[in-house]
């Protein structure tokens, strides 16, 4: 065996333990779990009112303009790409709803668009973690909406960097304007913010 099959065995070994200890303390443990390249996100606050009213808002105005057999869907399951060690859980994604009759985790590469709520206890997560992560996992677009501060930013055009895959272009928005995700534009008006 070479150095690198014993690195990726290595890899794959790691990842599987960290996925086994978030699938066993999903459902005992409150908060939400993620896998990323650094290890283990715990994002130990349930979301927020304004939170979980940004995504509920943001789905049904995505979900009146895409075609009928995409959906804007919250919750899960999860992302994953386990060659790359990863494991998301979007607070929304935009996908055809053949690609969801699987099961198992969705396939990144299926994904047309992830869309985050900014959370407030760990806004990192999205801003850093997820801005890395989700161009490794080869998914389009992604936008990130703020309610601390009202704005937000839409990423798309991956391209390759020393530093791995990244987005080569950046949209940003504030609140009230309206934004443009992948093929369709909606409204920011009236979505919460964090008080």
């Amino acid at each position: 065996m070479t150095i690198a099959q014993d690195d990726a065995r290595r890899d794959s070994l790691r990842y599987q333990a960290m996925r086994d200890v978030v699938r066993s303390l999903d459902d005992t443990v409150p908060g939400k779990f993620e896998i990323t390249k650094d290890g283990i996100v715990h994002d130990m606050m349930a979301p927020s009112g304004p939170h979980e009213l940004t995504a509920l808002r943001l789905r049904k105005r995505l979900e009146k303009v895409m075609p009928e057999e995409l959906a804007a869907h919250t919750g899960a399951p999860d992302v994953e790409a386990e060659p790359e060690g990863i494991m998301r859980l979007p607070d929304i994604i935009l996908i055809a709803e053949a690609d969801m009759e699987i099961q198992g985790s969705f396939d990144p590469r299926t994904l047309i668009a992830a869309i985050e709520v900014v959370s407030r206890s760990n806004p990192d997560n999205d801003w850093v973690g997820k801005m890395r992560d989700y161009p490794l996992l080869g998914i389009p677009v992604y936008a990130i909406f703020d309610p601390r501060t009202g704005a937000g930013a839409v990423l798309s055009d991956i391209h390759s960097t020393s530093d791995g895959p990244r987005y080569a272009t950046r949209k940003d928005f504030v609140y009230g304007e309206d934004v443009t995700i992948a093929d369709w534009t909606i409204s920011t008006a009236e979505l919460p913010r964090y008080l």
